[in-house]
């Protein structure tokens, strides 16, 4: 019996076919470089003057935006470390909804640093500790550099949410952001709970209809559906609503009967019972008030014709989603088959209308009462791509709002913060002792990189304006930010440039963590991957 030589080493411990790499210059650097390539890709889209990019993915979607949660959710990353990054951009984004882009900018810039320190010969384990420090002091300062007076804010008032939510709409729609910022607030306090915290963002919808410009948007207290009412009636006032899931319909039962016929008589009764059977239920939901029936499902022919003798309006909505969102706004009960609903089933709506926006019919659904319905804002643009960027700023707007309504201290912003924390935390390096210092001067550093981008995406001369912000600062005036219409240095409170403090702070703790966790990796072992046929990609799913 033949003994094969097993190779040793690494190569006789795991299945042929795999890759490993270890040490500082295979699997750290690569790591980093990795990582700083994702940033490059999405730093040239930070800020209002951020450039767009065009993404196509695997469904062949275009996707044109500087929104970089989208940007990345779209890329498809396949290189582990720069997925630890991604993560972490999706993770502010479910937090706070707004901030992606400098949670995975800075998180590049800080592991650009990393790898300097380094070629200088620093080992990992200390710049990770530099770092751990440097941030847990950055947030010290950020305590400091509160604006005095903003934690406490009246969240229904529409000009200081207006003045907290611009930043956040400005960095998608520059130049827009006064028309969106102040239709976004009006859809946000008209849904605004009595107990702010429990503000739900999914009671702000959107309708994006093309045709008509920014100026013909507007906001509808209630629903806006994207289809006709299925009969001829049109326009109900002040109507109760009956909701039925199953679709308005003759029910067929569940098994199969067989009837036999034997002469004429019987078929034409058969037939007629069927037609009485419609006629019962219909009349019995036209007696219990109701103007309105919302089918679920298909709606037969015969069960149309005697809503429309009754004067019922009939809606069809196919989507669940969007029938529990009528629901909310109604207040109305589902019901799962068609029969005589209760009284505390039905639900109200001021009125029902059939509209025609820009060569599209939709059915609008108002509902002037207060409390938790649901406001949507009506987007126009002249084409989809438009619209879904539109989109995207409205839906920043609203997770900002949410925040605020959690947390409404604010910070300088047009980089004047990010300034101000490289200042101090320069300083703090001066103070420490050990390795440590150096690492915490590099990821001081690294907050040039905001003032810097802006500066470059604006076409503006990087490194004059920071020299100018430092001076600024070190003269004490620490809301000194870029004012990036002009091109020069100035006190961003009196250009109202706010940012919150909640946003700031998870992008940057998010930031480093990612940036901690990549360093702390020193070898990289790949298994194989499994063989078999390559599986098809599922469907994209739809938009709910």
């Amino acid at each position: 019996m033949v003994f094969l030589m097993q190779p040793h080493g690494i190569q006789g411990l795991l299945k042929e076919g795999h890759k490993h790499f270890s040490g500082l210059d295979e699997a750290v650097l690569k790591n980093i470089d990795a990582c700083k390539q994702l940033s490059l890709i999405t730093r040239t889209s930070l800020g209002p003057n951020g450039m767009n990019k065009m993404v196509i993915n695997h469904l062949d979607k275009l996707f044109v935006t500087n929104d970089a949660a989208t940007i990345v959710n779209e890329l498809e990353v396949q290189h582990p470390a720069a997925k630890i990054l991604v993560l972490a951009g999706k993770a502010q984004q479910e937090e706070i909804g707004d901030g992606a882009n400098l949670t995975i900018s800075f998180a590049g810039e800080i592991l650009q640093n990393a790898e300097e320190l380094i070629r200088m010969g620093l080992h990992p384990s200390e710049i990770i500790s530099g770092y751990t420090k440097a941030i847990n002091k950055t947030i010290e300062i950020l305590d400091e550099l509160v604006e005095k007076g903003s934690d406490t804010m009246d969240v229904r008032n529409k000009d200081e949410v207006v003045s907290r939510m611009k930043a956040a709409v400005a960095s998608k729609q520059f130049g827009q952001e006064d028309i969106l910022s102040s239709l976004i607030a009006d859809a946000c306090i008209q849904v605004c709970p009595k107990n702010p915290a429990n503000f739900n963002v999914d009671n702000v919808r959107v309708a994006k209809l093309v045709g008509g410009g920014l100026h013909n948007c507007s906001v509808v207290r209630g629903m806006i559906l994207k289809n006709d009412a299925t009969g001829s009636i049109k326009k109900v006032e002040k109507a109760k609503i009956a909701v039925f899931v199953g679709g308005v319909d003759t029910s067929a039962t569940e098994t199969k009967g067989t009837v036999l016929i034997q002469s004429a008589e019987q078929l034409e009764n058969y037939a007629k019972t069927e037609e009485a059977k419609v006629e019962e239920l219909i009349k019995a939901v036209a007696e219990s008030g109701a103007k309105v029936v919302v089918s679920g499902a298909a709606v037969g022919e015969m069960a149309l014709h005697f809503c429309e003798r009754y004067k019922l309006m009939v809606l069809k909505i196919s989507s669940k989603f969007e029938l529990r969102r009528f629901c909310r706004t109604t207040g109305a009960v589902a019901l799962l088959k068609l029969g005589p609903p209760n009284p505390d089933d039905l639900g109200y709506a001021d009125s029902i209308s059939v509209e025609e926006i820009g060569g599209v019919r939709v059915t609008i659904v108002k509902n002037e009462g207060g409390g938790n319905s649901v406001a949507t804002v009506v987007l126009r643009g002249s084409t989809d791509s438009i619209l879904d960027d539109l989109e995207r700023a409205v839906d920043d707007g609203v997770n900002t709002y949410k925040a605020m309504c959690r947390d409404s201290r604010i910070l300088p912003g047009a980089a004047a913060t990010e300034i101000e924390l490289a200042r101090k935390l320069k300083e703090f390096s001066f103070k420490e002792t050990g390795l440590d210092q150096y690492a915490i001067a590099k990821f001081a550093e690294s907050f040039e990189m905001v003032p810097r981008i802006l500066a470059d995406n604006a076409g503006l001369n990087a490194m004059e304006i920071i020299s100018s912000l430092y001076a600024e600062h070190a003269a004490g005036n620490t809301k000194v930010g870029i004012d990036l219409e002009e091109g020069v240095c100035k006190d961003v409170s009196t250009l109202s440039i706010w940012d919150l403090y909640v946003t700031k702070f998870f992008a940057l703790k998010y930031a480093s963590d990612a940036a901690c966790t990549v360093l702390r990796v020193d070898q990289i072992i790949m298994a194989k991957q499994a063989g078999g046929p390559k599986r098809d990609q599922p469907a994209g799913m739809d938009e709910d």
